[in-house]
């Protein structure tokens, strides 16, 4: 089934939330699951930018440690690209937590410098990916954020409202994060082949749980169809910033953002 196969989770730490600007720090690609040893990797980039002060209160990485041990920006986005093409054609579905963020930012990091984008790695090898954020979302719909700071779809909600260990002191560390999405993602696949009546007490009191739709898929059919939940989400709050902002646009594009110029 496709949250007992054999997975490649993915995430990136990076210099800013714009995937169109900003640069790689650290990745983490890790083979895990299906019966096999764990296979991980990280890298450390020196961006060649100014990592800037909002970035390391997150990641606790600064200019100067980028500078003095990380390598070349360009060799990392290579290597990094290279590590996700050999496991995605080796038919493993790649696992992270709002994939399109980390993917888009791979692809024009890729661009950049040059260096072959992964889907044109892949040629006609189908990338399938399984994004916590998007499954979360289509099966817990109505939950709402916890408090004020705490968004209702960021990772470490999902940690507890799934029920797994969230060590704030190794957060947002990329291999920290990548393994999370890959735990959270095989909570969700084994609640949603159980009865309703053995899940945890916090998964029954969520309002019109829909944990059965992804019971008996596909790797493939699953991808499809977050394609299609992730415009419907994307749609849906677009329509409540409009509320307040009538030109708010939220891209609803899965699992990776078009180019502007393409």
């Amino acid at each position: 089934m496709w949250h007992t196969s054999r997975l490649v989770a993915f995430d990136l730490e990076t210099t800013g939330v714009d995937t169109e600007v900003d640069r790689i720090v650290t990745a983490a690609v890790i083979g895990l699951g299906g019966g096999g040893q764990t296979d991980s990797h990280e890298w450390l980039a020196d961006p060649g930018v100014d990592i800037p002060a909002e970035a390391t209160a997150v990641h606790h990485i600064t200019t100067e440690h980028a500078k003095a041990h990380g390598e070349p920006a360009a060799d990392i986005v290579d290597q990094v690209a290279e590590a996700l093409a050999t496991r995605v054609g080796m038919g493993d579905p790649l696992v992270g937590h709002n994939v399109p963020y980390d993917l888009t930012l791979l692809d024009r990091e890729c661009r950049r410098y040059n260096v072959q984008p992964l889907l044109d790695r892949l040629g006609e090898t189908p990338l399938r990916v399984l994004d916590t954020r998007v499954l979360d979302q289509h099966v817990l719909p109505y939950r709402k954020r916890p408090s004020e700071t705490q968004g209702a779809r960021q990772l470490i909600t999902l940690a507890q409202v799934y029920e797994l260990p969230w060590v704030e002191s190794e957060a947002h560390g990329c291999s920290y994060d990548a393994l999370m999405s890959a735990r959270i993602l095989y909570r969700i696949g084994t609640l949603a082949h159980m009865a309703p009546s053995q899940w945890p007490e916090r998964i029954r009191f969520h309002k019109r749980p829909r944990l059965h739709e992804l019971e008996g898929l596909a790797a493939d059919e699953l991808h499809t169809r977050q394609i299609r939940w992730a415009a419907e989400q994307a749609a849906g709050l677009q329509e409540w910033f409009r509320k307040t902002d009538p030109a708010a646009v939220v891209d609803g594009s899965w699992p990776i953002k078009p180019r502007g110029d393409a």
